[in-house]
């Protein structure tokens, strides 16, 4: 199964969400009239991409249909992908398959963060890169486990401590290591954090800044949120970005969500890329983003029917 395939069935729910409100609109013909934009809109918000970008996108594609004078609702369907492709922050550098690089993996409990982090190490160990694994999650017994699991399936080594160590001294140690044993990217796992708890933000805030200040290569800090939280995860984003200054997302479980638009309302309101994201539980579900190949899952194709295409089911 291809790239598009993958995330087009891990997108189902959100397309089948949004198409339903598209047929709803079409049954009464594609006219580019007040009834249309209106719809399309409210299309939109439904599927979670937020008010201000479906504000957005809609004006563009009125301003768009009058000056290039297209005649139908499909037309301007086709050129819908581009529009919410544009709203995402562009990834500028690829931290994982790059120079050397130190990344810290953030975010509540229950996100897939663990995983995520051996997913990527196993996924970079086969592509060449020296990984070594560091789990600062010392309070839960669980996360050192399953981080064991996924250092024994990449074949790399992990550095912790026993059960309720200081997660920065874990950090400072596996930086150490990496460097003894010339490893190139270093994968932190930390203690999943409420963002509604100060004390521990703040607990986070001095891991982040120990393993900025001790590393010798570029301190990536990126967040790990679960699309299926809608926008309870933007709030999460937005505390955690506050407080860490964050340097991009992961954004899991887009296949157990209909609102998969989320993923863009952050990566736009952050201005903070996406760097990959989780449509299953498989290690090939954990994809590289690709903004329009995004947009096109969580569209779909209209035919002149206003039913998705078969390419698309």
């Amino acid at each position: 199964m291809g790239f598009f395939d993958k995330i087009s069935e891990g997108l189902q729910r959100s397309r089948e969400s949004f198409r339903e409100q598209m047929n709803l609109l079409l049954d009464r013909g594609p006219d580019l009239d007040d009834d249309f934009w209106d719809g399309l809109e409210e299309a939109l918000i439904l599927s979670d991409l937020g008010a201000t970008i479906s504000f957005g996108i809609t004006d563009n594609l009125r301003a768009l249909a009058t000056r290039k004078g297209l005649p139908d609702a499909y037309a301007v369907f086709d050129l819908l992908y581009e529009q919410i492709a544009d709203y995402f922050t562009p990834v500028e550098k690829d931290i994982f398959g790059g120079e050397p690089a130190v990344v810290l993996f953030v975010g509540i409990n229950g996100t897939g963060k663990t995983t995520t982090v051996g997913k990527i190490a196993k996924v970079e160990t086969d592509a060449g890169r020296k990984v070594i694994l560091g789990s600062a999650d010392t309070f839960r017994a669980a996360a050192i486990e399953q981080l064991e699991v996924w250092a024994k399936r990449a074949n790399v080594e992990m550095v912790t401590r026993e059960r309720g160590s200081d997660p920065a001294s874990v950090c400072y140690d596996t930086i150490e290591r990496a460097e003894a044993t010339g490893a190139d990217l270093v994968l932190i796992d930390t203690a999943g954090r409420l963002h509604t708890s100060g004390d521990l933000m703040r607990e986070l805030g001095k891991v982040v800044n120990v393993v900025r200040k001790r590393s010798a290569v570029p301190v990536y800090t990126i967040l790990v949120t679960d699309a299926t939280t809608g926008q309870n995860g933007l709030q999460q984003a937005k505390e955690f970005n506050k407080a860490l200054e964050l340097d991009g997302l992961i954004i899991t479980k887009l296949d157990g969500t209909a609102k998969g638009g989320i993923a863009l309302q952050v990566s736009h309101q952050l201005r903070l890329p996406i760097y990959k994201i989780g449509v299953g539980e498989g290690i090939d579900d954990l994809r590289e983003f690709d903004p329009m190949e995004f947009a096109r899952a969580l569209v779909g194709n209209l035919d002149e029917r206003g039913e998705a295409s078969a390419e698309q089911e």
